[in-house]
């Protein structure tokens, strides 16, 4: 996907997000446990994304160069989460699209501009929408690049963020097959000669699976099934 592209992916995730979080709210009620977030209620969930937008759009607004100065906001009373989400969507989709994508800023990884919080801000939204349609039950397909490109932002920049010093010994490469996009990625490419398996599926469903949201089960399996998922575990993320 281009720069260009993000910023629409964010808006359409965010309206979802917030229209399956009130369906899920009015059918389960705030304590509704969010199966890809093990621990969480829907609640959480809604103040997580929120939390989240509210420090990326102060990033990006303030043109920060380090988080220090950050105030985090108070939690919300589970009545004002809805509106206090939309409110965080909004200022992040505005402060995102009047800003240069090659302005730099603090971000947590080497690339250090608004780009990088475009790109990660779009997938984190993408990834949580699929968690609260998880708890409305009903879950949608992920667009194809959409996919895809998540799938290469996690590679890209999640695995060298969780293993900064590269595979750990023991590991295997995983081929991930994205069928609808006629497309393959590898995890852990050159650890070893040989894939410990080959992993098919759609590239929103490949996306899901890495992020721990879909077992690996409900995808196509060529090989060790439980090494490809060992492999995918090594890469543990906060």
């Amino acid at each position: 996907m281009e720069l260009d592209e993000y910023l629409q992916v964010l808006q359409e995730a965010d309206a979802r997000f917030a229209d399956a979080a009130a369906e899920a709210v009015l059918a389960h009620g705030w304590r509704a446990p969010v199966a890809g977030c093990p621990g969480w209620s829907l609640a959480d969930l809604v103040w997580h994304l929120a939390e989240v937008q509210h420090f990326w759009a102060w990033v990006v607004r303030t043109r920060a160069g380090d988080p220090g100065a950050y105030v985090e906001p108070a939690r919300r009373p589970d009545d004002e989460l809805l509106g206090f989400g939309l409110a965080q969507s909004a200022e992040l989709e505005t402060v995102l699209a009047g800003t240069d994508p090659a302005e730099r800023v603090w971000t947590w990884a080497p690339r250090q501009d608004v780009g990088f919080v475009l790109r990660r801000q779009a997938m984190e939204a993408v990834v949580h929408t699929a968690d609260v349609e998880e708890v409305l039950g009903d879950v949608r397909p992920i667009p194809t690049d959409v996919g895809l490109d998540g799938l290469d932002e996690w590679l890209e920049v999640m695995v060298p963020g969780a293993l900064p010093q590269g595979p750990p010994e023991g590991a295997h490469p995983v081929v991930l097959h994205a069928v609808d996009a006629d497309a393959e990625r590898v995890l852990f490419p050159g650890s070893r000669p040989v894939p410990i398996a080959r992993v098919t599926g759609t590239a929103g469903d490949l996306l899901l699976a890495v992020w721990r949201r879909v077992p690996l089960e409900v995808l196509t399996v060529d090989g060790d099934g439980l090494q490809a998922a060992a492999m995918i575990d090594l890469v543990r993320l906060e």
